[in-house]
């Protein structure tokens, strides 16, 4: 959910009501996605590199996570979205994990839509936190492989993601979900998160609709007399 900083700077306003209108906009993304029929909806709302920005952008990242859960949790329970926390939890504040708590616990029971935030979350940390819980669990060397270390990633619950949204216009995935979105189809685009609205979202699952995904398969066509054709992927 990239450009909220960049949007506020545009209209000569903090960073930091930026993110607050980019709070509107995934509160309005989640309804429209559940709408749509998407069962699980993954946001990148801190990563673990975040912590570099200016002291009071970081404050006021983490004081939104609490005004989010005051304004917007009963609604969300009511709509059916399930709320999943996502990231290393050991250096946010007792009240932001106090708020977490309450967001998955209110909305365990939802099935219309899982929503996952990600948040103090990294794509490699989450692949050596796997890793250490195997080495915890006493797993041998020999027994460990894809689909035994998929299931220690802090995302076993939900399937990968078939499709990746980065908005904002930065052509780069930014050390999210790196193990979980090894076939994702990637779509970006220069709207700015609090500018991201139905048409956006649509236009992403348009030009997602128009990809051909064989995972590694080779493309098969049908030639001129009817006969199937195999294509080879390209070197």
């Amino acid at each position: 959910m990239d450009g909220n900083g960049r949007w506020a700077n545009r209209r000569l306003m903090p960073r930091v009501v930026g993110h607050k209108f980019g709070v509107d906009s995934l509160v309005h993304t989640i309804n429209a996605c559940a709408d749509r029929g998407v069962e699980y909806l993954t946001v990148f709302a801190f990563s673990s590199e975040n912590w570099k920005r200016p002291q009071e952008e970081v404050s006021g990242l983490m004081n939104l996570v609490l005004m989010a859960v005051s304004r917007y949790l009963a609604r969300m329970a009511q709509d059916g979205v399930r709320i999943r926390i996502v990231g290393d939890r050991a250096m946010v504040s007792d009240k932001v994990r106090a708020a977490w708590d309450e967001a998955e616990t209110l909305t365990r029971d939802n099935r219309r839509i899982t929503v996952s935030v990600a948040f103090n979350y990294g794509g490699r940390w989450d692949i050596v936190q796997a890793c250490q819980q195997a080495m915890r669990d006493g797993l041998p060397p020999e027994q460990l492989d894809e689909q035994r270390l998929a299931s220690y990633m802090s995302m076993a619950y939900a399937p990968d993601p078939d499709l990746f949204i980065r908005t904002g216009g930065e052509v780069r995935i930014s050390n999210f979900l790196l193990w979980q979105s090894a076939y994702s189809e990637l779509v970006f685009t220069d709207c700015l998160w609090p500018d991201f609205d139905d048409k956006a979202l649509d236009a992403a699952f348009a030009d997602y609709g128009r990809r051909d995904r064989r995972f590694g398969r080779v493309k098969t066509d049908v030639g001129p007399a009817g006969q199937a054709v195999t294509v080879p992927p390209a070197a």
